[in-house]
Formats: structure tokens, sequence, C-alpha cells
């Protein structure tokens, strides 16, 4: 028999001051058991940091949420959805190859990519000349250090406050902190 996922529930609060977006977000996150607490955590920074998209983008008419993750690799970690089904934004996070985000280019408006481990650096310089060319593509890098960092605040019921004030995201709970500037690649 197969292991499920495990479910996490966040309560988040944003408010993202760089673009006036301020809300709370009940989610609720499927953990796939090869899924690192670190790699969900990474999901929902990715969230936060695109939810002003919602009224940027949508005008408030859409839908903000997980897809299947791990579970179904053809699905976005996090996608922005219109009231018409079109997915607006796709977001990844991760090393993936270069297929699966041209895959995501021709089936998405804009598609943000997050990167995060120790080897980023490596991957990414394998990979620049092949994603240079998808012009609906951002591709971010988290510092590593604060990636690990969010481990931490991961519990199978957490009341997050997220805040982004100069390009600076700070993910609070009651178990502490952690503050990342994501830097653009492409």
């Amino acid at each position: 028999m197969a292991i499920k996922s495990t479910i996490f529930k966040a309560n988040l609060q944003i408010a993202d001051i760089d673009h006036g977006y301020y809300a709370d977000h009940s989610l609720t996150l499927a953990r796939h058991p090869s899924e690192t607490d670190q790699r969900m955590m990474v999901r929902l920074v990715a969230l936060a940091l695109n939810a002003h998209e919602l009224q940027d983008i949508c005008g408030g008419d859409g839908t903000l949420a997980f897809g299947a993750g791990l579970s179904d690799v053809t699905d976005p970690d996090v996608h922005l959805t219109d009231f018409t089904g079109r997915k607006r934004l796709w977001i990844e996070v991760g090393q993936p190859e270069d297929k699966p985000l041209l895959k995501a280019c021709s089936q998405a408006d804009a598609v943000r990519l997050y990167v995060y481990a120790h080897q980023a650096d490596i991957w990414w310089k394998g990979m620049e000349s092949k994603l240079s060319r998808l012009d609906k593509l951002q591709v971010w890098r988290l510092p590593t250090e604060a990636a690990q960092e969010l481990e931490s605040l991961a519990e199978r019921s957490m009341q997050l406050q997220a805040t982004i004030h100069d390009q600076v995201l700070t993910l609070s709970s009651d178990k502490g902190s952690v503050s990342l500037e994501a830097t653009r690649w492409k």
C-alpha cells in the first residue's frame, strides 16, 4: 500500500507592502512522502511572494492554490487560475529539467521558478542557456541558508505572517522568523 501525503494547514496573513496587497489565506498543503519540510515551506514562500498577482493579474477574481506537486509532475507547485480556468501564473520550486518548464510556458501566461538548494548555482550553469529562450519564464534564487531555516517553521497546523517590504520577505510564527530576499537570475 502506498504511503499517503501528510496534510498541513496554514493560516497565512500576507502584508505585501511593496505591492499594496493585504490578505489572509487559509491553505492546505499536501506534503508528498518524498517531499521535505524545506521544499514544502519554499512552496508556501513562493505563494506568499506571488499572492499580489491575484489583484494585479486577475483583479481579485481568480484562484491561487497549491498544485499536486511531487504527486503529479505535470501539475504546478503553485498556480494562479482566472475565473475562466486559464492558468495565468505557473510556479515551480526546485531544479527541474528544461522540458517541464517549456511545457509550463506553453500552458500558462507566465512561469516562475524558485531555486533554493546549495547545488542551485551548479544547476543554473548547466541550464541557463537552455532556459534563456523561454520568454515567459522568470528564475529566482532563494538563499540556501534562509531556505533551510524555513524548516523550523513547519508544523501540521501553522499560524504564519508574511511581510514583504523592500523586496525582503519575512515569514514569522510563534516558533520564530526567517527573512529572505530572492535574487532574479532570469
